[in-house]
């Protein structure tokens, strides 16, 4: 009972909120006569272990990741993300996912995670080592090898998210202005850059986000239908099964990139304000972990955690309501998927395990 004392749980309860309204909303999609898949029942088995695997992290000790074992992470994320290209399934245009009998795995989700690790662990050790402009520098290569493999995919969206991970936790660990200005510079040139590496498809999305109505039955349809769900659903919404964009076939993906526009549409700008304000309480309680954090390596992992959470809601959100791109990132803890939940409750478990830690620590002083 102690450990579970020691546990974060306004944190905790705010996750378990947004998985309810994910099952909520999964049950009202699977209510489709067009849907075959009982989405609510699979995420209700994804979210039993995901959970389970959350606590069972939260109740260990972090500091068996010691900073020399982050390199067996960078590496092992490498041969997984090379092993995708050579043998993974495509699924919508993008190889990224390793079937295992009945099970697909998403492995750049997991990537995430084990890129986080890996930069908490090189950016506190090699401080003195290289000096600002040398982490800088020697980083961006050793990322962008990983962001190499991941455009191959091709998958932009979450390029995107760990260029903007490795971004936020150079700039959280005490960069110095000019070298931030240099960081923008080269994400400025690198995201120019990547416009080449994408696939017809994914330019025709940055198109449409531009305006989507140059081809509003074509790659500005999911937009302009996501646009219209969230607008209809007025500020009470129109109730639980009864989204009409959702029911009638009308917002593709539903389950998935769009599960906002649902909720936006069911439960209107309530809805939407009540998930807004969870994701806000997460970020508010990873900030207060990652200041009470003991270390810069454990600091550095819960602002990793808290930047990669922070920018898929921000994308996610964003592209629902037609401010951003569609780039196919899920909505953490929403959205329908075992591999972004489980990879997602990996990250917070970790965080839980500091936290725990942390507290246990400062008891005894």
């Amino acid at each position: 009972m102690g450990k579970f004392a020691q546990f974060d749980w306004i944190l905790i309860t705010a996750i378990f909120l947004l998985l309810g309204l994910s099952i909520l909303e999964l049950y009202s999609i699977s209510l489709s006569q067009d849907v075959s898949v009982n989405y609510a029942q699979r995420q209700g088995i994804f979210a039993l272990v995901s959970v389970a695997v959350m606590f069972f992290l939260s109740s260990m000790d972090y500091r068996v990741i010691r900073r020399r074992h982050t390199r067996i992470l960078y590496f092992g994320t490498l041969f997984l993300l090379g092993l995708v290209l050579a043998i993974g399934t495509n699924v919508r245009g993008t190889v990224g996912w390793i079937v295992i009998g009945p099970f697909s795995l998403q492995v750049v989700e997991f990537a995430k995670v084990a890129i986080i690790i890996f930069l908490a662990g090189f950016i506190a050790a090699k401080q003195t080592v290289f000096g600002s402009g040398g982490r800088l520098v020697v980083s961006l290569i050793l990322v962008f090898i990983v962001v190499s493999l991941i455009l191959a995919q091709p998958d932009f969206g979450s390029a995107m998210i760990l260029l903007s991970v490795w971004f936020g936790m150079l700039f959280v660990s005490g960069m110095r202005r000019t070298h931030i200005i240099a960081m923008v510079f080269s994400l400025i040139v690198v995201s120019i850059g990547t416009w080449f590496f994408l696939a017809d498809y994914q330019r025709d999305r940055v198109r449409a986000f531009i305006d989507p109505y140059i081809d509003p039955y074509g790659s500005g349809y999911n937009v302009i239908q996501a646009m219209i769900a969230v607008g209809s659903g007025g500020v009470m919404g129109k109730g639980l099964g009864h989204g009409t964009q959702t029911q009638l076939g009308f917002l593709p993906e539903s389950h998935t990139d769009f599960i906002f526009a649902v909720i936006a549409e069911e439960f209107g700008l309530f809805g939407a304000l009540f998930v807004i304000v969870l994701f806000g309480i997460i970020l508010f309680r990873l900030w207060r972990i990652a200041l009470r954090a003991p270390t810069n390596f454990s600091y550095l992992i819960v602002s990793g955690v808290m930047i990669m959470i922070f920018v898929q809601v921000v994308i996610n959100v964003g592209m629902n309501i037609g401010i951003m791109p569609v780039t196919g990132i899920p909505l953490p803890f929403v959205s329908y998927g075992g591999s972004s939940l489980l990879a997602s409750s990996i990250a917070i478990g970790i965080v839980l395990s500091i936290d725990r830690i942390t507290r246990r620590t400062q008891d005894f002083v």
